[in-house]
């Protein structure tokens, strides 16, 4: 922070300002200066200061937060001697501001769990914290906290303990898990019916459930299993308390999800619940929604427990198919969100029965999704005052595509023909009202798919209802049967006759094509001209992107025909459309949106003609570097890709190609330069490497002889600790790509020219690049993208296997080997287990394995 430390009179004053200033501004500048406060090395002391000082709830919260803050990104800062001293004045703290507010207890607990976690040098935390204050009636509160926030934190994103660091530590947990249960019951026997302590003790057990660290036989004679089945069957429960208890019970149950080997403690869950039913239909009721909801968590965790134990055993024992009658009792609730719960364990019941593949198994189980089936087409109804089409982004829009998704994935047990013709039946023989009508044909359009269409009269039978609807229906009902329609295309293949509008429409002469194509755009060009001569005679701005995104669907669905020489018929339309296009991008040039719109109709244009828009060529890219240089909207680069991939093989088109790379380059350096660059423009980050990898693939040695190549390698080397998933892959599919034209022997004539200028590449990055991605997988980048680092690993591997050794070796040297904390984060013989794996690695799929491993060591 610069100026020094800051008094603590100035941090008081700007935390007054956050919350209470009524200018924005204020707000905002607060916000800003304390953000520097708390990443700076003076934020400890401060925050330490104003915790003694208890001046008030927000200073006091603030410098709560900014501890755990600190001691979750920042341990690191902190000298190993000073890390008991922050142990107890941490506990100092959380003594005296237990009663000014909860949120500041919380915190606090969080940042004691933090720091135990990473503190190797404070053995049995739980056992010193136990000793220390469970004689203190008044402790209890914050003790239960810390105990509650432990385990959770044990997995937390925000420390990177590392696995052998939390293996050490679930082990120690295990060993005291009994000790705080034991705590939590005689907290329960002391302080009776208080709701407020319960709330506390039900977290707390729930938080060692989720750890899966408990003692399943010690646990399921403890008498904490009762009182909460208690709380849950009272009608009088408080809806928190209800809350908390049900969030307890579910994570028991997931806890168990191995039945067999938790059996004593299985039985009392079983059992807990079932008896659960009467309570339920009390809430159902007393229409008090929230334990409505609550029990049927509980119904679901129960049955996705048990599932296995149903299928095996269905009827007998802990498989008794009671737990699926409570979720169909549920499914019953009139309201959507209700059986939404259970939706889960109805797809996992399917994908079991559908492995097996037992037709006894499918007798026992059939009745139970028919009803389910039944409860789900009458939650699709629309409101009976529902106007237009059924909306499909809403929440109950996202509720029937779930219902549909679900229906095609149970509809095998139930008989697809059998269920479709039952719903056509209820329309045909009653007279339901149109919201019935709709549902029916929604869950139909669920399943025509899996009807078999050979010589099916029924469904003969529904499209022509479906074609003959009258004009006075529904506009959601046409809709929807419009959709199944759709959904019966097999059907409207075989019977063309229902379709009066089924006129084959032969693909015009290339010659007539032109000139339609020309009328049709005429309206869309005629409608931007006048925008831009408005434009320039009012001064003021309309909106062009309707008009653009016609013209991008026009061309992106003309794909005549078109032999080898002849012209393309579209080539004269996109040459006379050129000039508005051209003018509507520099009227526009400010506005990212517009311009993105033009760019995507420039797209749809040159993939139509392909080779055709060359005369484009160099207009188009003399004004999108031109522009580029002022507003570098990343759409240009992504247009750019475009370019390279129809025009990168011409010989002629290759050097101006290549200019146009360089010049969208340099601007492109400097925005991604600046502090946070990369993080700040993830497109640009994406559209260049589309735009690179385009390059290597269609004229790899241009690229590789350019003066270029050396920035966009370094580039690439920077951005392979980018966390964003779009722009992380187009990066490694870049150095994945690029690497590889010097691998693979295409025995086209420049191999070896390739394959000596990769290694020209390799020799003067690739330790660089090896060690930025040992670093960025340990430490930057989410597991989902390990795949993609594998690749890269495996390409340069293969380019020089021994070389890779040596590079692998050196990177590895350079990772941490113990936490600030003093754990041992990942030790020798891990580093040369995990060197030899990839070292020896006979697949790429191997080199990936390892790497998830060891990131593992890290996290």
């Amino acid at each position: 922070m610069e100026g020094g430390k800051p008094n603590l009179a100035l941090v008081y004053q700007a935390v007054q300002a956050l919350y209470h200033d009524p200018d924005p501004t204020g707000k905002e500048r607060a916000s800003v200066w304390l953000g520097e406060l708390q990443r700076s090395m003076y934020a400890w002391e401060i925050s330490d200061q104003l915790l003694q000082l208890k001046q008030d709830v927000e200073s006091c919260y603030f410098a709560a937060q900014t501890m755990k803050m600190k001691i979750q990104t920042s341990f690191f800062e902190l000298p190993p001697e000073t890390h008991n001293a922050l142990r107890d004045s941490l506990l100092t703290h959380i003594q005296n501001l237990k009663d000014l507010s909860p949120i500041i207890v919380t915190q606090l607990a969080l940042a004691i769990a933090d720091l135990a976690l990473q503190m190797a040098s404070w053995k049995g935390c739980v056992h010193t914290l136990i000793e220390k204050y469970n004689n203190d009636v008044s402790s209890m509160p914050f003790l239960i906290e810390i105990l509650t926030v432990l385990p959770e934190e044990v997995h937390s994103r925000s420390l990177r303990i590392g696995a052998n660091r939390r293996t050490e530590i679930i082990e120690d947990l295990a060993y005291y898990s009994s000790t705080v249960v034991t705590l939590l019951t005689s907290c329960v026997e002391k302080t009776g019916n208080d709701e407020k302590m319960l709330i506390k003790v039900f977290r707390c057990l729930g938080s060692w459930f989720n750890l899966g660290v408990l003692d399943s036989n010690f646990m399921a004679s403890n008498q904490l299993l009762m009182v909460l089945f208690q709380v849950l069957q009272r009608d009088e429960t408080p809806t928190n308390l209800h809350e908390a208890a049900s969030d307890c019970v579910c994570s028991a149950l997931y806890a168990i999800e191995n039945v067999d080997t938790h059996l004593p403690l299985a039985l009392q869950l079983f059992q807990g619940v079932l008896t659960l039913e009467t309570a339920y239909h009390m809430a159902v009721a007393r229409e008090d929604l929230d334990k409505v909801l609550n029990y049927c968590r509980i119904f679901t965790e129960l049955c996705e427990t048990f599932l296995e134990t149903t299928v095996r055993s269905p009827g007998q024992g802990m498989g008794d198919l009671r737990t699926l009658e409570l979720l169909l009792i549920c499914a019953g609730h009139p309201q959507y969100e209700v059986v939404e719960i259970s939706f889960n364990f109805w797809y996992r019941l399917g994908e079991h029965l559908y492995k097996i593949n037992d037709a006894a198994l499918h007798t026992i189980f059939r009745p139970y999704i028919q009803r389910l089936l039944h409860c789900l087409a009458r939650h699709c109804q629309l409101d009976p005052d529902h106007e237009g089409i059924p909306e499909d982004t809403d929440d109950f829009g996202e509720f029937r595509m779930r219902v549909s998704d679900l229906v095609k994935d149970v509809i095998f047990l139930v008989g697809s023909m059998e269920c479709f013709s039952q719903l056509y039946s209820t329309l045909k023989e009653g007279n339901p009202s149109w919201e019935v009508t709709e549902a029916v044909l929604f869950i139909m359009a669920a399943i025509a798919k899996s009807v078999d269409p050979e010589n099916n009269p029924t469904l003969s039978e529904v499209l022509q209802q479906v074609v003959l609807l009258p004009e006075t229906v529904h506009m959601a009902v046409r809709f929807t049967s419009i959709e199944l329609v759709g959904e019966m295309s097999e059907v409207v293949d075989r019977n063309p006759r229902f379709l009066g509008t089924a006129l084959v429409l032969a693909r015009l002469p290339l010659e007539k094509i032109a000139e339609c194509l020309s009328d049709l755009c005429a309206v869309q060009v005629l409608a931007l001209k006048k925008l831009l001569s408005e434009e320039s005679t009012n001064g003021k701005s309309a909106d062009p992107t309707v008009w653009l995104d016609r013209l991008a669907v026009i061309f992106r669905h003309t794909n005549p025909i078109v032999e080898n020489g002849q012209t393309h018929p579209c080539q004269k339309v996109i040459q006379e459309i050129w000039p508005v296009l051209s003018e509507t991008l520099n009227t526009h040039q400010a506005d990212n949106r517009i311009v993105e719109r033009c760019c995507r109709c420039l797209r749809f244009a040159v993939r139509c003609v392909g080779k055709g828009s060359a005369s484009l060529l160099q207009p188009l890219v003399t004004q999108m570097v031109s522009v580029y240089q002022v507003y570098p909207h990343s759409c240009f680069l992504y247009l750019g890709s475009i370019l390279v991939d129809e025009y990168g093989m011409e010989d002629g088109c290759r050097q101006g190609l290549l200019d146009m790379l360089q010049a969208l380059c340099m601007p492109t350096f400097q925005l991604l330069e600046q502090q946070n660059g990369l993080r700040n423009h993830p497109d640009t980050v994406d559209d260049l490497f589309r735009l690179a990898t385009r390059f290597v693939q269609r004229s790899p040695v241009t690229l590789l002889s350019s003066s270029i190549i050396v920035h966009i390698i370094q580039c690439a080397i920077a951005a392979t600790s980018l966390d964003h998933r779009d722009a992380n892959c187009s990066v490694m599919k870049f150095v994945r790509d690029l690497i590889h034209t010097g691998v693979a022997n295409d025995h086209e004539e420049d191999f070896e020219l390739r394959k000596q200028l990769i290694g020209q590449a390799m020799e003067q990055h690739a330790q660089q690049l090896v060690t930025q991605l040992m670093h960025s997988c340990c430490f930057c980048l989410p597991p989902y993208t390990l795949p993609d680092v594998a690749e890269v690993l495996w390409e340069v591997m293969l380019f020089n296997r021994p070389t890779f050794c040596r590079w692998l070796e050196n990177a590895l040297k350079g990772l941490p080997k113990e936490t600030s904390g003093g754990a041992v984060t990942v030790t020798h013989k891990q580093l040369t287990d995990f060197h030899k794996q990839v070292t020896s690695a006979e697949e790429c799929k191997q080199v990936c394995w390892a790497i998830r491993e060891f990131t593992r060591l890290f996290r």
